[in-house]
């Protein structure tokens, strides 16, 4: 399972936010999208998941065009995850999971007991299933975030586009939710995420895409894309790259910024 964007314009009344964009997410990957707010990520997942048509260009799944794809077609292969603080549910925890299902069921069809069973087990997996018949919007923002990724697996989907996964999230959340991203990559999954952190990328990136505010695009490895002077023309600070030795011998790369 593949998701490929090829010389890809998106944007608004024919004015496009950037223009020749072109990625690919293969099964195990995790993409890390990166750059400062308005350059247009925002856009480039709403003209992925079809809400926005593109200026040009073309997004295939497994090499068929996805505008040619129905909805209950697209959702078969391709989940969203939203940022937290955009999805209040009035509703239990298990019901949020089983609303993933809703593209599988007939317009006049409700879950089945196989359905419950397997939210359960996804929930489960994912270490929250204690959190099923809670409340969601009274979970705590990394609960919630694990919640919303158990609803896109309901789906079935092989790629699964993350809107910011950690944000507004406590350093621990963060890492549990960067932890599950990297355990659906390990079990098959493809993963486009956005994140305002570069050592997102250094900690579970398989490569990243840099869009800067002049419209320029960098992609390829995360060395070579998450470099001190990519981030210091992106975000118009001072910052350094360093790696960083631990006691047992690995080496972690992270980026300090240098504050005046």
């Amino acid at each position: 399972m593949s998701l490929t964007i090829t010389d890809l314009s998106c944007g608004y009344h024919g004015v496009p936010l950037f223009s020749n964009f072109n990625l690919t997410v293969d099964k195990g990957d995790i993409v890390c999208l990166l750059g400062p707010n308005g350059v247009g990520k925002t856009t480039l997942f709403k003209t992925i998941l079809g809400f926005i048509r593109p200026e040009s260009g073309h997004i295939t799944i497994d090499g068929k065009d996805s505008t040619t794809l129905s909805r209950r077609t697209f959702a078969a292969h391709v989940a969203y995850v939203p940022q937290t603080s955009e999805t209040p549910f009035p509703l239990k925890t298990i019901d949020v999971v089983l609303t993933g299902c809703a593209g599988q069921l007939s317009i006049f069809d409700t879950p089945h007991e196989a359905d419950y069973k397997r939210a359960h087990q996804i929930l489960n997996e994912l270490g929250v299933d204690h959190l099923s018949h809670r409340q969601f919007d009274e979970l705590s923002g990394g609960e919630r975030q694990m919640v919303l990724i158990a609803r896109a697996l309901m789906q079935n989907a092989q790629i699964l586009i993350m809107d910011e996964p950690t944000s507004a999230l406590d350093f621990g959340n963060q890492m549990r939710v960067l932890s599950c991203v990297k355990h659906l990559a390990q079990h098959g999954h493809g993963i486009l995420m956005t994140s305002h952190n570069p050592d997102h990328a250094y900690l579970c990136g398989s490569s990243a895409t840099l869009i800067m505010d002049n419209g320029t695009i960098v992609s390829g490895s995360v060395e070579d894309v998450v470099t001190a002077d990519n981030l210091q023309r992106t975000y118009h600070i001072d910052i350094g790259v360093y790696d960083v030795q631990e006691d047992d011998g690995t080496h972690i790369r992270t980026c300090i910024p240098h504050l005046t």
